[in-house]
């Protein structure tokens, strides 16, 4: 909605040199204008606009010259002069494309000397030698031949010098680049202008043919033949020449098939000599001379791949393949370049010739639909539908429409389209709809599963040829099928161009087809009507993404679909007001309003006044307990199609409803949200207020004004300024302390957004400034905001001061910007990490005020007042440097102290804080404006030797092989004594400089041990230092670590920031940058050292972040030396990664440590656009390394190589630039498994694991085997071509391991990896017969594998079959593995191999059974030929089979034919039989006649599983309807139960009896959800009956997951069943039932127990009241603490979602009862519980207790009526209508003088502060990071708000009996002690608390507000009370 400002466009102005103007002014006048003084004034003026409307003058004078004065020496000076200034502008300058298209209208009879002038200056430019001038001169020669007759003149002229000097370029060009190989920046720039050069000699032989047509020319002595022969060599040389750019050689491609054909005799010879070219099929004799001499490159039988794609290219684009022109031979190229291209496919994988690839192929297309208009039909054939070429397109689009690249996906798409258009032309007629080939195009992409991507595009262009009609004709469930795609984001913009294509095109068809409007409603019924059941019932992904996709194109589609939409949503918005998780009709209503809005299909008026929806439906919505509900209702009053709009009173009264509730939003996405849509609205304010100012000052219209508004502009602007003025008075009060990170963000984001949007220039009438809303109180506010302990909330602290920083600077008295100062100073050397971050914040702050040098840092540093004298240095400049010399100085002196003991540096003043704020200091400065040169080069040489000494202090414990375990500060002198003894042991293995420091060390220790020698041992290992005061501090192991950890850090981050310092253009004086290149030099050895040096990954990562910054500067940097630097360092690691050489010190554990890191950042900093050689020479090295081919190379090398590889994998940042490599790498992760090192197989496990990621892409989901990160057969093996043979070759060897007589265990380590690739990919219907990479020969051996010994491989081969079974041949393949089952128990059986082909049958008919395309007849076939097969091998399923674990296996497959065949079931009664032998199935088992063996039997269990599912499976079957109601006596037989849902329950193995529990729970669920009623028939009839077993089994279950369910079965039943059958099964009566389950609820020591015991007695009691029985005081009691338990903050979210579901189901009984039912304190309990879990900090507890607002809420409505009530809202709205409802159910109740006293303790709240602060010191100084149990969303001061507003109200609306006197009195007395307390302790707080003791002063503000809130209401209560004893006395 908000337009972008139109970017103002850059002129560069001409300027005439002395001799041009002397040449004007000789032939100017003053008195008239004439050419010449036009000219001299448009030189004068500096602005290059100006100059082009002086230009545009010229013509008109030039018209006026008449034909008698063309000789005149002044238009002559003036067209030479006119001719230099052309020449002279450069090619983008707006001028000279004005200046060409003004001469374009010259008359004739000027048009000879302008020519002549133009010649002399053309001729001149010719002249250039100099290589880099030369693109000048090509630059004016391209536009000379663009549109510009005079300049065509000019060359037509000078032809035969310009191809001389075009000839002349390439040749120098060529000569310097090969000057400058290695060069890159100068390379760089010289291929750009070699491709400019191509270009315009190709331009020129297009252009000018006339002038090289003819046979003039074309004898070998003529000169231009000659530089056309030499323009030829040379573009055949490049096109050759590998090492130049790509879009050099594709241009040169283009360049010899041009020049070749301007030169070739006779032209219809030219197709076959192209032809013959490509195929390689040359002979030179009938090749003219010319040709071999200067294409003999072209000639020889082998031509590289890219320079043939280059031909091919070059031939398409090149020739005319319109009517025919080429003849036959025309047509056979036109198939040849075909057949090269797809043999191409195959060959080219590299990212960049795969693009071109992809779209030469759709230029090929496009050739072909040109051609065939005017074709042979032999053509036509050759290019139907069904041809060769056509069908190798078409695989060519299958395996690439899923391509990572966007643009060959692109392309991709344009070929399938462009193939139907051929086809379509083939045929020849209209009957497309019912051809052959779309039909089976049609059924295969229609079998695909929906994630694939390329369906998608595909079916929308088959739409387009055969209309939508006939694919819905096909099913008609297609649109909702891809609706339900919509929930997948990656999908959603695919899914949703089909919807489009196909909605579009359908109301295409009924318009064409029906009269007008008759076709609307059933188009409703197919495109709108299963949106809107989405939109209110779908989950919120898929809505989003529907709203966001689809919506808006509907609605473009068919605008008059929006009225039927809302008729429909508004009928049932009332009845469906959605939930937490669904948008409801109400918001789905939203959704739509707000869609047609902002699209411009609806108006406000039409909203708003017509009444389509009234302010309280938007009102809801804006509170809506589903939060993208609450976008959307603020989306409909901010988003508006114009920007101009005026925002209306309502709309502004709503938004500011909708900020009282909604800023503390946890999801970071919906917070942006709203910050987006309240910017759109304040731009709205902020540019209809400037219209209304325009109206305002045109008063002569104000009749106008007065129609067009109905208010006064004025008035409207007032409205608006008080508007802004109390939203900003919102942002700010919600500030407060302590208040949610949420909300701060929320409100300093919408902040800055005002900042911004009302920051108008100056001069312009604005309605509203911030800074005028902005006092003292506000600014500290902001500045109070540093001490969040989120960064995010700092930065947009800072950010906001940074706008408003005049006014908030101005407002600093000297006091407190000294408080401040020294606050940020002394934050900067805290022991806590983030204190450094607020005082970097703080200073950069700081720096900007003017008297700060006064003011602070005079106390610090002697004052400078030179710096002073010099007002050019800006304020900024002169307070960082001071600052940063400050902190550098002291810094210095705190590694002096480090250096004596690190121990008391850590304690007292570690150094990171002060480095970070130096770090955060430089940062803002602006380097390319700074004046103290010399000092600041002073202070980088300072920082840069600081850096090294601090760095040198605490490496040794960073770079320690354990850092962890290595601290030199255990106290006690027998821990010193173990800490040497650790030391002198290691030593030997690890290289580090580590020991030097542990001797150091070592006096240290002998002096203290002889110390406290005589004093007792000390209990802890913390050793006691002296801090800076004097005072002693523990050092934990914790704070020595997080000192050097963060020094180290910041150091990095310090340097990489300095060296961003050296300017990026190296000038002549190196002395201007602040930094040398020695420098930076050595900053590079230092990051070396460090990366190669540390073990540990923290330490390394810390360098890495500032190396990163490092190389970015060296690949941009200009200088030769720093510029070659990245390689160098790079060939110095790999060799000495090679050499293995004994003393290196690189560290071969640890994942190679900080090396791949090192080389990452090394390679990552290559520029994307050039050839990359670096990643290519180190890919080809590494994979060298990683698979060696020879065993006797060193193993240290190998896992090096292995490990670099897998981080280069993962680095997205190299792209597609790695996908080269991924073959390579996954053979070598392959061999590497096989190698008998453990360091090899180990990296290469993990190099495994990373190519796998990247190949498939991240698992998002759980799903182990879901189709999202998969890859057909097809594309996997096209893009991975080399590892066909290599997969193949494994795997035979891998199962010749397995040979299956043997019996001893052989396992081949790389089955493994092999299965897991091979079980990743998936079969497509599309995998024709075309392709050589056929997965057949796969089959044998995946078979094979799974005889494996081992289990999960056997299971890994029966995932990995499926993908090489096509889904036809499913049933088949079943067959024969079936019938490779033994037909009965023979002593020689291998279950091993049984085990794994029953595997391969299960998951082959789950993928069979589960792809629903095949409802068909031969389908039903395969099922009843698999079904008798397995009939006849059943005796694995019953005791014949000794074995258990086949056993299972083969149950497991008849349980999934028995779930499949119920929904097949309507089918016909065919199946009997197989019911009939399952029930024998059962009967057999041991279910029935008792287990024999122990649970340690192997497979026991899963047998004992599997036969249970069986017996449910069944029982659902004949109990279901099909079977009862089917009369033959076969039926009657199947449909006795063989086992009882009882006899399970009463097994006793706890798994059997947990499945059995499950299922009767999910068929209580299914009665319960559907309400069947058919008597006892179906599942019910399965549920009788159970009562008393259920009732035993909770008495005597012993196994917890089973007593669970126990339990929640019967919460689910109704209890009218269950309580009279207690006493005569458990011999317990109600009341005995209740306390039973209330003790469960108290003592059980599972969660889950306790929440299902707690809802049980729960609706015991519910029950209790609802039959009027009585439940003793002391269970309620019991009862009501239980619930109160339940709430506590720190229970798990299990227990407090049971409290919120229990306090839901009792709110209409008990909380909002008409008279009380539990007693006042009892119920007062309750509701703050609920009130409590509805600021709990998970946002399920608080949608959970929402709902018991809302069903007071709802109450509330029904029993009132008319008045509105809030329905559904989220929890800060119902926290509000919480306290309201208390309030007023104590009047109701007539509680208030009971009540009041109760809610005035709430405002206190129960907080000791004594015993508070006590716990905050000591938490302060035990734990660093560990900020203990906080709630991060609930804020004390909105709860205190609220309620006192709501008390307030009570008593001001009350006039019952008020509370007693004394009561009041002892309340007012704890309240007034309290407020002295928290006076005092707030006093004993140190200077500016806020930064030094945040959360003891959050604490004691928060508690001061409430104490003075409640002492208001006393006193008010005391007031009314005296008032009234007076009247009593009167």
């Amino acid at each position: 909605m908000v337009l972008k400002k139109k970017k103002e466009i850059q002129v560069d102005a001409f300027v005439l040199d002395h001799h041009q103007l002397e040449k004007l002014q000789r032939f100017s006048k003053a008195e008239e204008q004439n050419l010449a003084s036009l000219l001299l004034h448009g030189a004068q003026l500096g602005n290059g606009i100006q100059q082009i409307q002086c230009i545009k003058q010229i013509m008109p004078l030039v018209k006026q010259i008449d034909q008698n004065s063309a000789g005149d020496p002044m238009v002559k000076a003036c067209l030479d002069v006119l001719g230099e200034v052309y020449f002279s502008l450069g090619a983008k300058n707006p001028l000279k494309k004005v200046l060409a298209s003004s001469l374009n209208g010259l008359p004739g009879h000027l048009m000879i000397s302008a020519v002549q002038s133009f010649v002399c200056c053309l001729q001149e430019e010719l002249k250039t030698t100099d290589v880099y001038l030369y693109r000048k001169v090509l630059d004016n020669l391209a536009s000379c031949m663009e549109d510009f007759s005079l300049g065509r003149a000019c060359i037509k002229n000078l032809f035969e010098e310009v191809l001389r000097f075009l000839q002349k370029v390439l040749l120098d060009i060529q000569e310097e680049n090969r000057q400058n190989n290695g060069n890159r920046i100068v390379q760089t720039q010289l291929m750009h202008d070699l491709l400019i050069a191509i270009k315009v000699s190709m331009m020129l032989v297009q252009k000018f043919q006339e002038n090289i047509q003819g046979s003039l020319w074309k004898h070998s002595k003529s000169y231009v033949w000659q530089s056309m022969c030499s323009l030829l060599k040379s573009s055949t040389n490049f096109l050759t020449d590998a090492t130049l750019l790509q879009t050099v050689q594709t241009t040169s491609g283009l360049a010899v098939i041009l020049f070749t054909r301007a030169m070739y005799e006779p032209p219809e010879e030219l197709p076959s000599l192209i032809s013959d070219l490509l195929l390689g099929t040359m002979e030179h004799s009938g090749v003219p001379a010319w040709f071999v001499r200067n294409c003999g490159v072209l000639c020889t039988a082998e031509l590289p791949d890219s320079v043939l794609l280059f031909l091919c290219h070059g031939a398409l684009a090149m020739l005319d393949w319109r009517n025919g022109s080429m003849g036959e031979n025309g047509e056979k190229l036109l198939l040849d370049i075909a057949s090269v291209l797809l043999s191409l496919s195959s060959q080219l994988k590299e990212s960049s010739v795969a693009t071109s690839l992809s779209r030469i192929l759709a230029i090929w297309t496009n050739s072909a639909l040109v051609a065939l208009v005017s074709s042979s039909p032999d053509l036509k054939i050759k290019l139907n539908g069904s041809s060769d070429i056509i069908g190798k397109l078409l695989e060519y689009i299958y395996t690439h429409w899923d391509h990572p690249l966007d643009a060959i996906r692109h392309q991709t798409r344009l070929i399938f389209k462009n193939l139907l258009q051929i086809h379509q032309t083939t045929i020849a007629g209209p009957n497309g709809k019912s051809d052959p080939f779309f039909a089976r195009l049609i059924k295969h992409l229609l079998s695909l599963d929906w994630h694939v991507k390329g369906k998608y595009a595909s079916l929308g262009c088959l739409v387009e040829c055969v209309g939508t009609e006939s694919i819905l004709q096909l099913d008609r469930t297609i649109p909702v099928q891809i609706l339900d795609v919509m929930s997948d984001q990656s999908l959603a913009p695919y899914a949703s161009d089909l919807l489009e294509t196909m909605f579009t095109n359908h109301k295409a068809h009924f318009t064409l087809s029906f009269h007008e409007g008759t076709w609307i409603d059933q188009w409703h019924n197919i495109w709108v009507s299963p949106l809107l059941v989405i939109l209110c019932e779908g989950n919120h992904d898929q809505t989003t993404y529907i709203i966001d996709y689809y919506l808006p194109k509907l609605l473009k589609c068919n605008p008059g679909s929006l009225s039927y939409m809302i008729r429909i949503l508004q009928a049932s918005a009332d009845a469906n007001l959605g939930s937490c998780s669904t948008r409801g009709a109400l918001g789905a209503l939203m959704a739509c309003l707000r869609t047609a809005r902002a699209h411009g299909h609806l108006e406000r008026s039409d909203i708003m006044s017509s009444g389509l929806v009234s302010i309280e439906c938007i009102k809801q919505g804006l509170v809506h307990q589903h939060s993208q509900v609450c976008i959307d209702a603020l989306g409909l009053l901010c988003e508006t199609h114009r920007t101009t709009e005026i925002v209306s009173l309502e709309e502004m009264q709503l938004i500011q409803f909708f900020m009282m509730y909604n800023l503390n939003n946890q999801s970071p996405s919906i917070r942006q949200q709203i910050v987006s849509l309240l910017r759109k609205l304040f731009c709205r304010i902020q540019e209809s207020s400037q219209v209304l100012y325009k109206l305002e000052q045109n008063k002569t219209k104000q009749e106008l004004v007065e129609s067009s508004t109905r208010m006064a502009p004025l008035r409207i602007l007032q409205q608006y300024k008080d508007f802004m003025s109390s939203v900003c008075a919102r942002l700010f009060e919600v500030l407060f302390p302590g208040s949610s990170h949420p909300t701060r963000f929320s409100a300093l984001s919408i902040l800055e957004s005002i900042a911004d949007i009302f920051s108008v220039p100056k001069g312009q009438a604005q309605v509203f400034q911030l800074d005028q809303e902005i006092d003292s109180a506000r600014v500290q506010t902001l500045i109070q905001c540093f001490a969040s302990t989120f960064e995010e909330v700092k930065i947009l602290a800072f950010r906001l001061l940074m706008k408003l920083r005049d006014v908030a600077l101005n407002l600093q008295d000297s006091d407190n910007l000294d408080l401040l100062f020294q606050a940020a100073i002394d934050l900067s050397t805290s022991t806590k990490p983030y204190n450094c971050v607020t005082a970097s914040y703080l200073l950069n702050f700081l720096v900007y005020h003017k008297e700060l040098q006064h003011i602070c840092l005079g106390k610090w540093l002697e004052y400078n007042p030179q710096m002073d004298e010099s007002t050019s240095v800006s304020t900024v400049e002169k307070n960082t440097l001071a600052v940063i010399k400050l902190l550098l100085v002291n810094v210095e002196e705190e590694i002096f102290q480090a250096k004596k003991s690190l121990l008391q540096a850590a304690a007292s003043f570690p150094m990171y804080g002060r480095v970070h704020c130096i770090t955060g200091a430089l940062q803002q400065l602006p380097f390319n404006d700074l004046t103290l040169v010399s000092e600041w080069k002073e202070i980088v040489t300072r920082l840069i030797l600081m850096s090294y000494n601090l760095s040198a202090v605490v490496s040794p414990v960073v770079q320690s092989s354990s850092p962890e375990g290595l601290i030199p500060m255990d106290s006690d002198p027998e821990s010193a004594g173990r800490l040497q003894m650790i030391l002198h042991e290691i030593q030997p293995q690890d290289t580090n400089d580590y020991f030097m420091q542990a001797k150091i060390l070592k006096e240290h220790y002998k002096e203290e041990s002889e110390k406290l020698a005589d004093q007792r041992p000390m209990k802890n290992i913390c050793m006691e230092m002296r801090g800076k005061d004097g005072q002693a501090c523990d050092v934990t192991a914790q704070m020595v670590l997080v000192c050097c950890w963060r020094s180290m850090k910041e150091v990095s981050l310090l340097l990489g920031t300095l060296c961003k310092l050296l300017p990026s253009q190296t000038t002549s004086e190196p002395s201007d940058g602040l930094i040398t290149v020695e420098q930076v030099k050595n900053i590079g050895d230092y990051f070396k050292h460090h990366l190669l040096q540390s073990r540990h990954r923290g330490a390394f990562e810390l360098a890495y972040a500032g190396f990163v910054q490092l190389t970015e500067m060296l690949s941009r940097c200009n200088s030769e030396s720093l510029h070659k630097m990245p390689e160098h360092w790079l060939s110095c690691v790999l060799e000495e990664i090679k050499s293995c050489d004994p003393s290196s010190t690189l560290c071969a554990t640890r994942r190679s440590a900080g090396i791949p890191f090192y080389i990452q950042a090394l390679l990552a900093s290559e520029p994307k656009k050039s050839k990359t050689d670096l990643l290519k020479r180190t890919m080809k090295e590494l994979i060298s390394l990683a698979a060696p081919l020879n065993e006797s190379l060193s193993v240290i090398p190998q896992v090096h190589a292995l490990n670099i590889l897998r981080a280069l994998y993962r680095d997205t940042r190299l792209g597609e630039n790695i996908m080269p490599y991924v073959a390579d790498g996954i053979k070598a992760s392959i061999l590497g498994f096989m190698s008998p090192v453990w360091a090899v197989r180990n990296s290469s496990t993990l190099l495994f694991s990373a190519l796998i990621t990247r190949i498939f892409g991240v698992k998002r989901g759980k799903d182990e085997n879901s189709k999202k990160n998969r890859m057909t057969g097809r594309e996997f093996f096209s893009r991975f071509p080399s590892l066909y043979p290599f997969l193949l070759k494994q795997l035979e060897v891998v199962t010749n391991t397995l040979n299956s007589e043997a019996e001893e265990l052989k396992i081949h380590p790389s089955l493994f990896l092999l299965l897991l690739i091979l079980g990743r990919l998936y079969p497509s219907p599309m995998d024709g017969s075309h392709s050589a990479l056929s997965t057949a020969p796969f089959v044998p051996f995946i078979i094979r594998c799974g005889h494996s010994p081992v289990y999960r491989c056997r299971e890994m081969s029966g995932r990995a079959l499926v993908p090489f079974v096509l889904a036809n041949e499913v049933p088949h393949m079943v067959l024969a593995l079936l019938q490779g089952l033994p037909d009965s128990a023979t002593r020689g059986t291998r279950h091993n191999g049984v085990h794994g082909t029953l595997l391969q049958v299960f998951y082959l008919l789950q993928s069979y059974l589960e792809s629903n395309q095949f409802v068909s007849l031969d389908f039903q076939q395969g099922l009843g030929d698999i079904i008798t097969c397995m009939g006849t091998k059943l005796w694995l399923a019953k005791r014949l089979n000794p074995c258990l674990v086949t056993r299972a296996a083969y149950l497991d497959v008849l349980v999934m034919l028995s779930t499949h065949l119920q929904k097949f079931q309507k089918q016909g009664m065919q199946l009997l039989d197989f019911w009939e032998e399952m029930k024998r199935v059962i009967s057999d088992s041991e279910l029935v006649s008792g287990i024999p063996y122990s649970s340690a039997v192997p497979g026991l269990i899963h047998y004992l599983q599997s036969i249970t599912k069986l017996v449910i499976s069944v029982l659902s079957v004949t109990a279901g309807p099909d079977i009862q109601s089917c009369g033959s006596a076969a039926a009657k037989e199947v449909a006795k139960p063989s086992l009882s849902v009882a006899h399970l329950l009463h097994c006793e193995f706890h798994e059997v009896r947990l499945q059995a529990l499950e299922a009767i729970l999910l068929w209580l669920k299914q009665r319960n959800s559907k309400h069947i009623a058919e008597g006892r028939g179906g599942i019910l009839c399965l549920l009788t009956d159970l009562e008393d077993t259920l009732l035993t089994m909770v008495l005597k279950e012993t196994n917890p997951q089973c007593f669970c369910k126990v339990l929640e079965i019967l919460y689910n039943m109704d209890l009218r069943n269950v309580l009279p059958k207690t006493e005569s099964s458990i011999k317990m009566n109600p009341n005995e039932l209740l306390t039973w389950s209330l003790n469960l609820a108290d003592i059980s020591s599972s969660p889950e127990g306790q929440t299902i015991a707690l809802k049980f007695a729960s609706k015991l009691v519910i029950h209790h009241f609802q039959n009027h029985q009585q439940i003793s005081e002391e269970v309620l009691k019991k009862w009501v603490q239980l619930i109160v338990y339940f709430c506590g903050d720190e229970q798990e979210t299990e227990m407090l979602l049971a409290a919120a579901e229990v306090l839901k189901s009792i709110t209409s009984f008990l909380l909002i009862s008409e008279k009380l039912v539990l007693g006042l304190s009892d119920t007062l309990g309750l509701w703050k519980c609920v009130i409590l879990l509805l600021q709990n900090e998970d946002l399920v507890v608080r949608d959970a207790a929402a709902e018991v607002i809302q069903v007071a809420q709802s109450e509330k409505k029904s029993s009132e009526g008319t008045e509105f009530a809030f329905r559904i809202v989220n929890a800060p709205m119902g926290l509000d209508l919480a306290f309201g409802t208390v309030c007023e159910l104590l009047q109701q109740w007539g509680e208030v003088r009971a009540g009041v006293p109760i809610l005035l303790e709430w405002l206190l709240g129960e907080s000791d502060l004594q015993r508070d602060g006590e716990t905050s010191a000591l938490e302060e100084d035990d734990s660093l990071f560990d900020k203990g149990e906080v709630n991060f969303w609930a804020e004390k001061l909105t709860h205190v708000r609220h309620l006192s507003k709501h008390l307030l109200h009570l008593i001001s609306v009350t006039h019952l009996p008020l509370p007693e006197h004394g009561e009041l009195n002892r309340l007012s007395r704890i309240a007034l002690d309290q407020a002295q307390f928290t006076e005092h302790l707030l006093g004993a707080l140190p200077l500016v608390p806020e930064f030094s003791r945040t959360p003891e002063f959050t604490r004691l503000t928060i508690q001061k507000e409430r104490i003075s809130s409640c002492l208001k209401i006393l006193n008010l209560l005391k007031s009314d009370d005296t008032c009234k004893n007076e009247n009593l006395e009167k």
